[in-house]
């Protein structure tokens, strides 16, 4: 989720590749209706989201019972400085923008690899 039409763009092309459909949220409100809603298997989130920043966002959906098990990848222009706080909330990984798009494909076949063996 992240409020970069162009961005989020790019990282849907790479995504697409490994077979990833998407809901895209362009602020924390409507990121956290999408996923209770959605119910998404991984949630990438910008952490500097209009209304209601990333970190809230997460911390809100990891709250919740239907929600608290999906695993979020943070993305930031910001420095690794708040990375002990998304650590502590569970993120399953931190990207800093620019993002090394690549490595994000890596990451998330990675997350997705052990699904991907049951089917």
């Amino acid at each position: 989720m992240d409020d970069e039409e162009d961005f989020i763009e790019l990282v849907k092309f790479r995504l697409a590749k490994l077979g990833c459909e998407f809901l895209v949220a362009n602020d924390g409100v409507h990121a956290l209706s999408e996923a209770r809603i959605g119910k998404p298997d991984l949630i990438l989130l910008d952490i500097l989201l209009p209304d209601l920043d990333g970190l809230s966002v997460c911390d809100i959906l990891q709250r919740q019972p239907n929600t608290k098990k999906i695993p979020i990848i943070f993305m930031s222009a910001l420095s690794s400085g708040v990375t002990k706080r998304m650590v502590a909330m569970h993120a399953v990984d931190f990207f800093t923008k620019p993002l090394d798009l690549e490595r994000l494909e890596q990451r998330v076949a990675e997350i997705f690899k052990p699904l991907l063996a049951k089917v």
